[in-house]
């Protein structure tokens, strides 16, 4: 793989380039805006799309293709939480309460760093598996259960874990998903072609609107990065290099292919932004926003989709190429 052809295409393709602008947009203070029906509209539209496909597909998928991807990614959904906590507590002396919010947010997904993860991977000809989404809803749930355990087991009555389990399994990234994915199974390859045109055809231009507004969303974080100060700017860059090294090892030791393997990679790296603060809200609410907002928005997200994707393309080609 052309590692410097791979990076510049990224840097070049559409959604990335829409993130830029809407992050000029912010910043030259344009008044542009997205009214936040219309976001909540293209974040349904998004999440519902990609479960259906992955429905479809997995149709396909023998339970001797899954088990395996299966199994490794329950297991990075607990170790990556326990890693980025223990890593906040010891070097970054963050408190449990800050530790675990975070440790949260990465050791969850991003459901956009993913899709944005497909698309590359397709730009190249390495497509990843059909039935990626239902590991997007597996490595959802464990990682944010594990941060609050992780605060319970030592603060007693600090984290309503329950609340908090019962937010991430209805709220809409782990709700669209599986239910997508139920829907796209039972109607089949055959009735889904009738929706076809909508949820495929223009996928890839709702996803340019959201990064847009995504870039907006995340320059407004920018000014929080003085505050956050340089340990939490390093964290949310090497520890989504960190996990998805160890997504991508582990995607390929579970029978992936170099673009499974890839985008596994990418969906450990990430931090959610979605589900994790509205279960951290309920669960931790002492916890900073600031910290956890700024670090999984403002930095890391904006990494992995202008460098840290490419990367894991490029290791997961090095290891099973």
């Amino acid at each position: 793989m052309d590692a410097l052809g791979a990076l510049t295409g990224n840097l070049l393709s559409p959604i990335v380039l829409a993130f830029a602008l809407g992050m000029l947009a912010t910043l030259l203070r344009s008044p542009i805006g997205f009214p936040e029906e219309l976001y909540r509209a293209l974040s349904i539209y998004l999440l519902l799309a990609i479960g259906l496909k992955g429905g479809v597909e997995l149709r396909h998928a023998s339970l001797a293709q899954l088990w395996a991807p299966a199994l490794a990614t329950v297991l990075l959904g607990l170790i990556t939480p326990v890693s980025a906590y223990g890593i906040l507590r010891r070097m970054g002396r963050f408190d449990r309460i800050n530790a675990a919010a975070i440790a949260a947010h990465y050791g969850s997904v991003s459901a956009v760093t993913f899709i944005a993860a497909q698309s590359f991977g397709r730009s190249l000809g390495v497509p990843e598996e059909g039935f990626m989404p239902t590991l997007v809803a597996l490595l959802e749930v464990p990682a944010i259960v594990v941060a609050l355990l992780l605060v319970r087991m030592r603060t007693p009555g600090a984290a309503s874990w329950s609340e908090a389990l019962h937010e991430v399994l209805t709220g809409p990234s782990v709700f669209l998903l599986l239910g997508g994915v139920g829907v796209g199974y039972l109607a089949g390859p055959e009735r889904f072609a009738a929706v076809a045109p909508f949820f495929v055809s223009g996928f890839q231009g709702a996803l340019v609107l959201f990064l847009l507004e995504l870039g907006m969303v995340a320059a407004r974080r920018l000014r929080d990065l003085r505050r956050v100060g340089p340990f939490l700017i390093g964290f949310g860059v090497l520890v989504p290099m960190l996990h998805g090294a160890l997504g991508v090892l582990l995607g390929s030791w579970a029978g992936l292919s170099v673009g499974g393997s890839a985008v596994l990679g990418a969906m450990v790296a990430s931090a959610s932004y979605i589900a994790a603060p509205a279960a951290v809200r309920i669960a931790l609410p002492e916890a900073n926003p600031t910290y956890y907002l700024t670090a999984s928005l403002g930095i890391t997200f904006p990494f992995n989709l202008t460098l840290g994707i490419p990367l894991y393309f490029w290791l997961a080609h090095l290891i099973g190429g």
